[in-house]
């Protein structure tokens, strides 16, 4: 046979075992993990900094930016496997396409979305830290160089933050697809960016007891939560991810960084030191973008999206909302009456009680603006700017916002209780949703109901807006939540 046979037969084999591999294994973390196990049962003896550097050696992430504070990845000894070096490099390789796909991104099991490339960028300089605690190049390889560009980027007005997207299958993802036009720096970005400064920063700390990298995604973002959901959860897991960010960087030393970042790039671009006068109006520009940052990704709660849990289409036209509103009512869903405790459960409940208002109640949607799970999510109802069928009377006046489970003799977890109290509140009325002097009621104080629970009620009366201008016919006359529904099913 001619070399020319061989030359073909090879090729079609290489194809063969990439698209084996790319159907192998989806876009979801746990089936990168499992890529990645792979690669260290077949070499058991290679180091957490070299299997790095090989994954980043097959995403193409070599260049001079990144070389200034890592190993060229191209001194990483041999390839990896040609079955896997195709998906890992569309896998960690991040790219927006025009038709607004994003690549490089993962699904994870608490139901956000991570882009691979900073996160492990991170992990890899807290690896290689002489310092424990403040790795060389943390910040500028997962944050701060993507948010100095679309902070800069914003200051023409053409640019913002974010979005997030969606899958195309929550299952087995492969596409995500991000919910408007694309920007500099999407909320996978961000994810990934905090997850790599949190991760690097910890792997810095304790470095003599280094994982697989396998074993540390897996404890991170696979943790299993037990009957006290969040309240008795590890620190470091991806569900703390904006609390564990919150505390490990203030938003001017987040600012200092982005602006040594710029002027990094500047200068390895062979570019004259930047002039006072030109720092000045970066860090101006930097200090400002900052404040939205801050606000969209460490002051609020993290929302799961509506298409995220499967939600069917609004029916008929809703009705916009007069913001800012003055109220926000607290329920709880009664049914389901346990608190759910991962994202795959929770998006279930969801969607059956979405399912019981459409179809049993005939209204246009689920009832409530926003749903807490016990999984450490807020998950959007009706959302902000649309009208709910919540708390009769009430619905044009405040947000109706139900914490998953029967309250009636026991509370939500403390960290669910803080997500909405302390965090979608302030959220709110930082966003210019709630006025600052909202008051807050049961859904008790306006409609004949136990709801949201004797003990929650209890809860709920010692927290700050809390104020009853209650019905006096409803004093001695206050029936189950399954008959509240009756009188609520009168207003979709």
């Amino acid at each position: 046979m001619d070399n020319g046979w061989w030359k073909l037969t090879l090729a079609l084999l290489v194809l063969l075992l990439s698209t084996y591999a790319e159907a192998s294994f989806s876009h979801h973390m746990e089936d990168f993990i499992r890529a990645v196990k792979q690669i260290e049962d077949e070499d058991p003896g290679t180091d957490l900094a070299t299997v790095l550097k090989r994954l980043r050696r097959a995403a193409g992430l070599n260049d001079a930016f990144i070389q200034y504070f890592l190993p060229d990845a191209e001194a990483s000894g041999s390839e990896l496997p040609v079955n896997l070096s195709e998906y890992f490099r569309k896998a960690v390789h991040h790219r927006v396409l025009e038709d607004a796909k994003e690549e490089g991104v993962v699904l994870t099991p608490d139901g956000t979305t991570v882009a691979l490339a900073p996160l492990l960028l991170g992990i890899e300089a807290g690896i290689l830290s002489k310092t424990q605690g403040r790795p060389r190049g943390l910040y500028q390889l997962t944050l701060a160089k993507d948010l100095g560009l679309s902070l800069r980027r914003r200051s023409s007005g053409t640019n913002r933050l974010g979005p997030d997207g969606c899958w195309d299958n929550l299952t087995s993802p492969q596409v995500f697809t991000l919910s408007d036009k694309p920007t500099l720096l999407t909320t996978a970005q961000v994810n990934g960016g905090m997850d790599g400064m949190i991760l690097g920063t910890e792997v810095s700390i304790n470095s003599s007891d280094l994982l697989k990298l396998s074993s540390l995604l897996k404890e991170y973002y696979s943790h299993q939560l037990d009957s006290k959901g969040m309240d008795s959860a590890p620190r470091f897991i991806s569900r703390r991810r904006r609390e564990n960010f919150k505390a490990l960087i203030l938003p001017p030393l987040l600012a200092r960084q982005v602006v040594k970042t710029v002027e990094l790039q500047q200068r390895l671009a062979g570019h004259p030191r930047m002039e006072g006068k030109t720092k000045k109006e970066l860090t101006a520009v930097v200090k400002k973008g900052l404040k939205e940052f801050v606000h969209m990704y460490m002051d609020c709660p993290p929302i799961i999206s509506r298409c995220m849990w499967g939600a069917e289409p609004y029916r008929g036209t809703p009705t916009k909302l007069s913001l800012p509103l003055s109220f926000l009512f607290i329920h709880h869903t009664h049914t389901p009456s346990e608190p759910c405790l991962t994202f795959e459960q929770c998006s279930a409940d969801m969607r059956s009680m979405q399912r019981f208002h459409q179809e049993d109640r005939g209204w246009d949607d689920i009832g409530y603006s926003f749903v807490a799970g016990g999984d450490g999510n807020i998950y959007e109802g009706r959302g902000w700017l649309i009208q709910g069928a919540h708390t009769y009377g009430q619905n044009s006046r405040g947000y109706g916002v139900s914490f998953i489970g029967d309250y009636q003799t026991r509370l939500p977890s403390q960290h669910s209780m803080g997500l909405v109290r302390d965090q979608l509140a302030s959220c709110a009325v930082a966003g210019g949703r709630l006025v600052s002097s909202y008051i807050l009621q049961g859904h008790r104080d306006v409609v004949s109901t136990i709801c949201p629970g004797d003990a929650f009620y209890e809860e709920i009366k010692g927290w700050e807006h809390f104020g009853v201008r209650r019905n006096p016919a409803l004093q001695s006359n206050v029936f189950r939540d399954i008959n509240i529904e009756k009188k609520l099913s009168s207003k979709k």
